[in-house]
């Protein structure tokens, strides 16, 4: 599983159903704000009281959940093992499987921020948290170019959504930035992205929005839950 979100029980139980008779591998983390880590506290004695589940994360990750509670807890207890990750290292999970953490610019006030490329034998991106496009070292197209698919951050369509918040103490590149820079793709390439991570007030919520029309028309797609990636093809 890549982030432990609040609704983390949900998550676990679509994904035991989906994966009858495989055991949990663990947890891969992205970074630490409150919607992709603190899932992990289901993991403790006052709910599942797991035991030893991997939590594969940075190394500012690692040392915040080691540091501060409840989350150092879940460490002394042994609910959770941390597995320290590596900037672009692959993890070998099984013969046919990687994970491949990528460091993306971010607002990283307790922890560093990376995406993931999962490697099989065919790939997928996933970039759920990234401040712009344009301040990444690595460009985006390229990324793209590489994989099979591009789950890419789509938090919100464009600027005008929360009225009275300054979006830039919360950078996202917009939806309509990112079509805008994608203009040059292929037909091919465009239909690897796929838009996720959608804020609330994000228009993309509604198939029949114009926004929703925009980014069809556009060749590209948005995340629906329960979607399945084959990557064994």
């Amino acid at each position: 599983m890549i982030d432990a979100t609040p609704d983390f029980p949900v998550q676990f139980m679509e994904a035991q159903s989906h994966f009858v008779g495989q055991s949990f591998g663990g947890i891969f983390l992205t970074h630490a704000h409150i919607g992709h880590y603190t899932g992990l506290m289901y993991l403790g004695r006052e709910a599942m009281g797991a035991s030893n589940t991997p939590v594969y994360c940075m190394p500012r990750m690692k040392a915040f959940l080691e540091a501060n509670g409840p989350w150092s807890q879940l460490v002394t207890l042994g609910n959770i093992k941390l597995v320290e990750l590596s900037s672009n290292q692959a993890v070998q999970l099984s013969s046919e499987l990687q994970m491949i953490a990528v460091p993306v610019p971010h607002r990283d006030e307790f922890s560093e921020t990376v995406g993931y490329e999962v490697v099989a034998q065919q790939s997928l991106f996933y970039v759920p948290d990234i401040d712009k496009w344009k301040i990444w070292e690595q460009p985006i197209e390229a990324v793209i170019a590489a994989v099979d698919y591009a789950l890419l951050d789509g938090t919100f369509f464009s600027g005008d959504e929360l009225p009275g918040r300054d979006l830039s103490t919360i950078p996202h590149p917009f939806v309509e930035e990112s079509l805008k820079r994608f203009e040059a793709l292929s037909s091919e390439e465009r239909n690897k992205i796929h838009f996720i991570h959608l804020n609330h007030s994000n228009p993309l919520h509604d198939p029949n929005s114009s926004a929703s029309k925009v980014v069809a028309g556009f060749g590209a797609y948005v995340a629906k839950k329960n979607m399945v990636f084959d990557l064994g093809k």
